[in-house]
């Protein structure tokens, strides 16, 4: 639980989303005011909000404007914006990977097949007949015992690494937590973790069930722009080429090696693997068009009245895909009403609830970030350059992804298990007869998949709360199929469009009551919200 230090206005109180009520009536969401920033946002005015495009500085002036208006500061000294310098890297990958060694020649098609890029600033990058390893999962966790890289020389190798990590498929929570994905899953720590091998190149490869998504999602990155921290004069190495291989070419490549694919998924999931030479060689050229630029964070405050210097943090993404290849309609704008306009609105609505209230003691800060599509980029460089000090952070509550399909029961935590925020959530639930419910796709890796992710990596207790299933009409069954349809039909789609029919927002404004009793709870007052013994966040300093 938390340690606590209550103020006088706080006592005999034992959680802090209990510890001082609300002073405003009990849903101070309007629907029609979180519909109305909605349709503006995921507007196709807004051209998908992609950062570095006219959607980006209409995106950004709106919810400048909208801060103004509500009554907040400039949250970052006399600015409502934080600039992140970024580089955008717009990658045209040859259309063919010759795979060479094998008992037949292959050619990988690119999008279909494979989907490569390089976070290499430099006009051609190339694989040049570079050798496939296969790598098991790609982990090295020295607390599990775990390096599959163990005793090799990665220079001029492509590791192909399977996604998710070690325990997902068992019931052993203790072992890499079992069916739900720790960090090691993710296809971005596994990019990373090649990067410090000094491998040549990365290739994920893709399925459906471990990964929490269709081969669609990655397919959206094939030749389309992406975006890296500029980090000139700090550079560091990078591998030449990242990306996927789809289920099926990898069984391909597999056949092509002599080797089981089946069975080695199965020895890679047990202690003292050890990775595969493939025999076979990829080439591929990427030819690149680099430019340097800003992209922006938009952050505004409310000042605390006691303690101005301890910060509780808002934060929802105000990015999306921008305009990209056209779906099956025609349609060629990544609207992203649901990911993030919905999140978007929801913080522009919890800032109008915060200043109906009397003035918090603590700094409440709502930061909206950029490029959370392209890596959570905005976000890490926050937390890397923060504006308020990290060790007076308080805590994060972030907001991706609200529910579109109506009132629940439940509200999903995601990563359930992590901090003290959770019980709160609990707490504020309970008083409304509803309760806290676990994500119910825990091998998704949703935890590290937004923006309260850097928060948690730095130390400070973040809570990432959305949607629950369990319709408050029609049951759980009906929600699960309704999560179902969006993440197959709508997410990272030019679906994915704000329909006053669709989008039924009494369940939204519910779970913004409840996030707002949560952090209304902390700016008032004097607790810190502790890891819990079992978070693999718990040990770090601030």
């Amino acid at each position: 639980m938390f340690r606590l230090s209550l103020s006088t206005g706080c006592l005999g109180v034992l959680l802090v989303a209990l510890s001082c009520k609300p002073t405003t009536p009990d849903n101070q969401f309007p629907t029609d005011a979180i519909a109305a920033d909605m349709k503006v946002l995921a507007s196709d005015d807004f051209q998908g909000r992609r950062p570095f495009t006219d959607g980006e500085t209409k995106t950004v002036a709106y919810l400048q404007q909208q801060f103004k208006a509500i009554g907040f500061e400039p949250g970052n000294g006399d600015s409502y914006v934080q600039a992140v310098p970024m580089a955008e890297i717009t990658t045209m990958t040859d259309s063919v990977m010759p795979i060479t060694g094998g008992k037949q020649p292959l050619r990988l098609s690119g999008r279909r097949d494979f989907i490569l890029w390089t976070d290499r600033p430099e006009p051609e990058v190339k694989l040049e007949q570079d050798e496939l390893v296969f790598v098991g999962f790609g982990v090295v966790a020295p607390e599990y015992g775990w390096n599959d890289y163990a005793g090799l020389d990665m220079k001029n190798k492509i590791a192909v690494v399977l996604v998710n990590d070690p325990g997902f498929g068992g019931d052993d929570t203790t072992f890499f937590k079992g069916n739900t994905m720790t960090y090691y899953g993710r296809w971005t720590y596994k990019h990373e973790e090649a990067t410090r091998q000094g491998a040549k190149g990365c290739l994920v490869i893709h399925n459906t069930v471990p990964a929490g998504y269709g081969f669609n999602v990655p397919q959206v990155a094939w030749n389309n722009p992406h975006l890296l921290l500029d980090d000139r004069g700090q550079e560091s190495y990078k591998c030449a080429g990242l990306g996927w291989l789809s289920y099926e070419a990898t069984q391909q490549l597999f056949d092509a090696a002599g080797l089981d694919f089946r069975q080695l998924q199965t020895d890679a999931r047990k202690p003292g693997f050890k990775a595969v030479p493939m025999k076979l060689k990829a080439s591929a050229t990427m030819h690149n068009t680099v430019r340097y630029n800003q992209s922006y964070n938009v952050i505004a405050k409310i000042t605390g009245t006691t303690h101005p210097d301890e910060v509780v943090i808002y934060s929802a993404h105000w990015d999306h895909l921008g305009i990209g290849k056209k779906d099956e309609k025609g349609d060629s704008i990544y609207n992203g009403a649901g990911d993030n306009a919905s999140g978007t609105a929801g913080l522009l609505a919890l800032a109008r609830a915060t200043t109906a209230q009397p003035k918090p003691d603590r700094t409440v800060v709502f930061l909206s970030f950029t490029a959370e599509e392209q890596g959570l980029w905005g976000s890490a460089y926050y937390v890397s350059h923060p504006v308020y000090p990290l060790a007076k952070t308080v805590a994060n509550i972030n907001m991706d992804m609200m529910n579109p399909w109506g009132k629940t029961k439940d509200i999903v935590v995601i990563g359930i298990g992590q901090n003290d925020l959770e019980d709160n959530l609990r707490a504020a639930a309970a008083k409304v007869n509803r309760y806290v419910a676990r994500e119910p796709s825990p091998q998704a890796g949703l935890y590290f998949r937004s923006d309260h992710f850097h928060f948690a990596k730095v130390g400070v207790p973040a809570l990432f709360a959305t949607g629950g299933i369990d319709h408050a009409e029609k049951g759980i069954e009906y929600g699960r199929q309704q999560q179902s349809d969006f993440t197959a039909k709508r997410y990272h789609r030019p679906s994915d469009e704000f329909d006053p029919a669709l989008w039924h927002l009494d369940g939204v404004a519910d779970n913004l009551q409840l996030l707002f009793n949560v952090g209304d709870g902390l700016s008032r007052s004097a607790a810190w919200p502790q890891w819990k013994p079992t978070s693999e966040f718990k040990d770090i300093k601030r």
